[in-house]
Parts: C-alpha cells; structure tokens; sequence
C-alpha cells in the first residue's frame, strides 16, 4: 500500500512544485488550500505525512497543528519562508507536535538541487515513524518555561570577565536533526547555573532559524545562549548554537585562548552546519578525554565518523537509543560503526548531561 501524503498550502505555484516532486516518491498525493480543510482532510482519513503551510487564510498552520495532532496525531514536516517571523511560527509548531520543517519553495529553488533531496528525505523519513510515537502524550510538549536571569551586578561582570577560554577544562558537543529542536531545548532548560563546561550544539537548520532558536534557547536557560559567530571566545558556562549555513569550528590563539570560527567550505557536507565538522574540529584543539559527545535523533549518518575517532581517542560519546528517537537515523550509524560509548533513552542523556562534573 503506497504512503499518503497531504499538501496543505494556499499557493497553487507551491501545491504544484510539491506535488510534482513528491510524485516522485510514488506516494498518493492530496491536497487542501487552507488549514481548516488540512484539518477535516486529517481527521477523516490518516494521511502518513502532511506538509504545512505557516501563512494561510481561513486557518494558519499553526491552529492547524495544534487541532490535527489533537485530533488524529501524524507526521506534519512544517513549510516555512526564511523570515524571522516564519522562524519563530515554525518552532513554535515544532512544539504542537511538528516534526520538522522544509524551506518554502521559490526560497530555495526547487527543482534538482539540494533543496528538492532535502525535501524527498524529509518526506520519506517522516513517512516511516511509527504512529505510537505521535501521540500527544508522548510527541506534545510543554515549552519549557522562561527563565529571567537577574541584571548582573558589577561583582558579576568582575567575575565573568576573568573567565575565559583559557578555564575550559571540557567540552560538550551536542548534534541532532528530525525531531531534535524539542530535546535541546530540554537540554537547555535543564543545566544548572553552575555548568562547568561550554556546550556547543548543531542542529541542521538554515541561518534563519538557527538565530531564533538561540534567542528561544536564551530564554529557557539559565546560562547564556548565543549563536555561534566567528571569533566569539569559547567560555565555561554558555551555550553556542553552530550558525546555520555554516561549520562551526575551533581555533586556538597564541595566547592559548579558544574561538569559534566560520567555515563555509561544504566538503562533500550535504548539511551545514554538520555534525562531522564540530567534533573533527574540537578533536584538532582537545584531548578526546576533553570532549563529551552526544548524538540526538535524526536523518542521515552524520556525527557518526568524527564520533568514531573521538570514542576511540578517549572521548564521552552518548547516542540517543531507537526507544525514544523520533527518527532513529544519526544515533544509529554512530552506535553501529563504534562511536558510542553507552546509547540511552533521551531522558537518561538528559540526566547525564545536566550532572557533568
């Protein structure tokens, strides 16, 4: 039986290019002009996947989300422009239930470029997540909520000025993919005030987004969040998001300080920023006993390799286990090819993340 699909999307220009290029996955395709018709589609029949407009008459996607996975929990990859406000729309999306999400069409051409394979993948993948995992008991969260960090006292900023890179005894690297966004915002929620070590984190999104997931981050956490930008110093205690549509590296100063650095060199990359390149880049600037990896659900096999030579060298390497992956691609080829050193259910990485001494 061929996996369904359901175009939700107010452009006819848009319905057309999706459709015409999921046809090729030999899916059944329908399609619904408004979220108010996307949600009587969904409740009368289960569709396999549904991709959701954000801006539409009638009913936004987001209502729309929030009623279908109320009503008939199934896969929705979120259809989103590049903009700030989409942005802030789609993670909010992520939040009702939404898997993930795709650039709108006519934002990255579609066609026979990356965009369209990214699309394909994220159909397919999508297609293939068990209904269990939709439930609303179990795929709807609670935003974690906002944390006011007091104003910052002149003793304060004594203090946080004689902290530098050169006090970083250990590293945390954090990447993830489909179905990510929730859990590192969980992660972030969760460590302390007094978290010893920076934690560095790629999640495969384009540029716009990656500065409002920051921003969404910052608010939940009690420790600084920041977008990662080149030269920004590496210190303990804050948490930098590798800036979409490029690789988040390290360098070191004469002075033995640590900064980020930009690199937008794709190396046969197919995501940027890659999993791959942070830890192949720490592993150039610290020990492998230095690092503590962790590997969160997602499409593809990236992390897998540069999780293979740290694990070998030394390093701390978590891998979320298939029980609570929404999509268990990433952890899997790092946990099969040798890169893991204890693969667990994402609320025991959380535990053991949040506890690092």
């Amino acid at each position: 039986m061929s996996k369904k699909v359901l175009i939700v999307d107010d452009s006819a220009l848009v319905r057309k290019q999706l459709k015409e290029l999921i046809s090729t996955l030999d899916f059944e395709i329908s399609i619904a002009k408004n979220g108010k018709e996307a949600v009587d589609m969904a409740i009368a029949e289960q569709f396999d996947v549904i991709t959701m407009d954000v801006n539409m008459p009638v009913m936004d996607g987001l209502t729309a989300v929030k009623e279908i996975m109320e009503a008939r929990p199934t896969a929705i990859l979120m259809v989103s422009s590049l903009t700030s406000a989409d942005a802030t729309t789609t993670m909010d999306a992520l939040d009702l239930g939404a898997i993930d999400f795709i650039a709108k069409p006519g934002t990255m051409n579609i066609g026979k470029n990356e965009n369209s394979e990214e699309i394909l993948q994220k159909v397919t993948s999508l297609s293939r997540i068990p209904k269990r995992r939709l439930q609303p008991s179990t795929r709807r969260r609670t935003p974690a909520p906002r944390r006011e960090r007091p104003a910052r006292t002149e003793r304060d900023n004594t203090l946080t000025v004689k902290t530098s890179s050169l006090d970083v005894k250990k590293v945390v690297l954090i990447g993830s993919s489909t179905g990510g966004p929730g859990l590192i915002e969980q992660i972030c929620a969760a460590l302390p005030e007094s978290y010893p070590y920076p934690v560095c984190i790629v999640q495969h999104m384009p540029a716009q987004f990656t500065a409002a997931f920051a921003t969404r981050l910052d608010r939940v956490s009690a420790l600084q969040v920041q977008e990662s930008s080149n030269n920004m110093e590496l210190l303990p205690g804050n948490i930098y998001v590798a800036k979409g549509g490029t690789h988040l590296h390290f360098a070191k100063k004469v002075s033995g300080k640590i900064v980020l650095r930009e690199d937008t060199g794709r190396e046969k990359r197919f995501f940027m920023p890659s999993v791959d390149e942070m830890v192949f880049s720490a592993l150039d600037i610290f020990e492998p006993r230095q690092i503590i990896g962790a590997i969160l659900t997602g499409i593809g096999d990236d992390g897998a390799a540069a999780f293979v030579k740290a694990k070998k060298g030394g390093a701390y390497t978590l891998g979320e286990s298939e029980e609570s992956c929404t999509v268990y691609g990433m952890p899997r080829v790092a946990f099969e090819n040798g890169g893991i050193s204890e693969q667990l259910p994402f609320n025991k990485i959380l535990k053991t993340l949040a506890t690092l001494k």
